[in-house]
């Protein structure tokens, strides 16, 4: 896939991701076109990856690649391929990296191309440790999904999945990370409080998550027994408002980026 010319239609927060993961991994491809309506936004962009050609508005020069992103909110994505559809060639593939727009009003929006995936993309693969899932449409063979596996696998895992289950992980692993972030940044903060250093205190909070997880996955305990491990539970009084808070907001949230 190196070899092969990619387009990213937006040049925001997930292509950064995207070209951070890759070139973390020795991965970034040699080709790479990136449009954006914002010229502050590629200039940054350009900045960081100088070997990328940054187009401006001009979707349509994206839009002739060989594999093209759209990196987009929903709400702009119809505009935009309205706008440079007519550059797209037939034997590229497009790839959605955004909820809520089905392969169905994709492929509408593109006069019937179907040569399409939808992906859910995730921040930690700037680092490599993403969790991506993906769908095909029927309209791409296997030798071309097994490219644009090959493509994302530097990202971290990239896990084939059916298209109407992509919203539940846009909510679940897609905007997970901002669940978490800001306790776990307060965390390290208290840490240093304490009379750790930064470093300690971070690795401190590195594997009492990785082991936190390892423990509710891997232990054979139910969900109770687990919970059970620790005797002394400091926010035991606001559990119940932050669950509250999870199935109130998460919940509306799926609701609103469901097709």
């Amino acid at each position: 896939m190196n070899g092969e010319s990619i387009g990213f239609v937006g040049g925001g927060r997930i292509t950064r991701v995207f070209l951070s993961g890759w070139r973390r991994a020795g991965k970034l491809p040699a080709a790479i076109v990136v449009s954006d309506v914002d010229p502050q936004v590629l200039g940054r962009l350009k900045q960081s990856f100088g070997s990328i050609d940054a187009v401006g508005a001009d979707n349509a020069a994206a839009v002739r690649q060989d594999v093209v992103f759209i990196a987009l909110h929903p709400p702009l994505i119809g505009d935009a391929l309205t706008q440079a559809k007519s550059a797209l060639r037939p034997e590229s593939i497009v790839v959605s990296l955004a909820p809520k727009l089905t392969m169905a009003k994709l492929s509408g929006l593109l006069d019937g191309f179907r040569r399409l995936v939808r992906v859910i993309p995730n921040a930690p693969s700037t680092v490599g440790a993403g969790f991506n899932p993906m769908a095909f449409s029927e309209d791409v063979p296997s030798g071309d999904r097994s490219r644009i596996k090959g493509l994302l696998s530097p990202l971290g895992e990239c896990r084939e999945t059916p298209e109407d289950k992509l919203e539940a992980y846009a909510v679940l692993s897609g905007m997970g990370p901002t669940y978490f972030w800001p306790m776990l940044y307060e965390l390290v903060a208290l840490g240093e409080s304490f009379g750790l250093d930064r470093s300690e205190a971070s690795m401190a909070v590195k594997h009492m998550l990785a082991g936190t997880v390892a423990a509710m996955l891997e232990s054979g305990l139910d969900a109770a027994a687990v919970q059970d491990l620790v005797p002394v539970k400091p926010l035991a009084d606001l559990e119940q408002t932050i669950l509250e808070a999870y199935r109130t907001k998460l919940k509306a949230v799926y609701e609103k980026i469901k097709p």
